[in-house]
């Protein structure tokens, strides 16, 4: 939904844009070229080639129209913007080159188009793209000034330096407000998800502090990789949170059971990742990573539930998450046994690699293992002083 809503958004900015780009461009360039040439230091002779090349970045303009509305069809809409503004670039400095090669004209100062070009360019709230235009814009002046040798091409950067800079102002103005924005939302967002993980630990109190250790865990094992963006350690330390939310459909006659569960009861039970996935099914900001809670309990050699998955077919998540939450259920007391010393634990762990575990992720666990002992202790404690002991 997250990114659905992203697009969408996406996808009006850039149809706004293209609309005051092209009727902007198309107003300027008629008046351009049935005014300039009544001023009377305008050489039309001068300009033949620049005259059949217009006809070139006319065709090329128009060219790109169809492709932007493909590619907005094609939802790939991000690639617009660029495509628009480096066919704009190329065409537009070459016409002034060769409007302005033999100082005839004496060079002016830059357009109407470029002032569209910078100042709406925030609405993408993208840093890349307003740097990219503004570093285009300013190339492009200093290969005509090159080109041409005309000291004049100062001023209009001068003006394109103002302008990039107000630019800027209104940028870091949005990206400040969503920043405001998300952090409320995370905050409100995880005081959610906790409270739902209360309810949880009240149906079986033997989990007391289980979700948030095995986040802890797993968090700590995501970054390790190297592989994930901060946005998609957030997101997914939320459904690391959740991973067990599916248990609250399970009777609490079979959670706080104290001896071996039935064949009938252990099915039971291990229907709480399907009703989990559900559950969190359309909650945005967590559904990103439903596989993590659907596939926690899939196992390396394709034994585990619900859908028997093996190797690399389980998601790459959901197997961080089988590590966190088989070594925490381990060294924290249950109903039908009490917490396992960590060693014992770690030897357990290391047993299953290759059959219940990924083999790579097993070798980072044992270089994570002394922060993960430092984890436990410290959310232990924190549950300690919380309840009073």
């Amino acid at each position: 939904m997250k990114k659905t809503s992203l697009l969408q958004e996406e996808k009006r900015s850039t149809i706004l844009f293209l609309w005051l780009f092209y009727v902007v461009f198309s107003v300027y360039e008629i008046i351009y070229l049935n005014l300039f040439p009544l001023l009377p230091w305008y050489d039309d002779s001068a300009n033949d080639v620049w005259h059949n090349f217009m006809f070139v970045k006319y065709g090329i303009m128009v060219a790109i129209i169809p492709v932007s509305i493909y590619l907005i069809k094609k939802e790939k809409t991000g690639f617009v913007k660029y495509i628009l503004f480096s066919g704009y670039f190329f065409t537009n400095l070459f016409s002034d080159i060769l409007f302005y090669k033999d100082n005839t004209p004496a060079y002016t100062s830059g357009n109407l188009v470029e002032l569209v070009i910078i100042l709406f360019s925030p609405i993408f709230v993208s840093k890349r793209f307003t740097y990219y235009i503004s570093f285009g814009l300013l190339l492009k002046y200093i290969l005509v000034g090159i080109f041409i040798k005309a000291p004049l091409v100062l001023f209009p950067i001068s003006i394109l330096i103002v302008l990039t800079f107000i630019s800027f102002l209104i940028l870091l103005r949005f990206l400040n407000y969503i920043k405001a924005l998300k952090y409320s939302y995370d905050e409100q967002l995880e005081g959610i998800v906790k409270g739902v993980i209360a309810t949880l630990e009240l149906k079986d109190p033997y989990t007391r502090g289980h979700s948030e250790r095995v986040a802890a865990y797993a968090m700590n094992m995501a970054e390790a990789t190297g592989k994930f963006k901060p946005s998609e350690l957030n997101n997914f330390y939320y459904a690391c949170l959740l991973h067990d939310i599916g248990k609250v459909n399970i009777p609490d006659s079979i959670l706080t059971k104290s001896g071996s569960l039935t064949d009938e009861e252990y099915d039971i039970i291990k229907t709480h990742p399907v009703v989990g996935a559900e559950a969190i099914r359309d909650v945005d900001g967590i559904a990103d990573n439903i596989d993590v809670i659907y596939h926690h309990h899939e196992r390396w050699d394709g034994k585990g539930y619900p859908d028997g998955l093996a190797g690399d077919d389980i998601p790459f998540l959901a197997r961080i998450t089988a590590v966190a939450d088989a070594f925490d259920a381990m060294t924290s007391s249950r109903s039908y046994r009490p917490a396992l010393q960590f060693e014992v634990a770690h030897q357990r762990i290391l047993d299953g690699q290759g059959n219940q575990f990924d083999p790579q992720l097993i070798e980072l666990f044992k270089q994570l293992y002394p922060q993960w002992i430092q984890i436990s202790k410290m959310y232990h404690k924190g549950m300690d002083m919380r309840g009073g002991k």
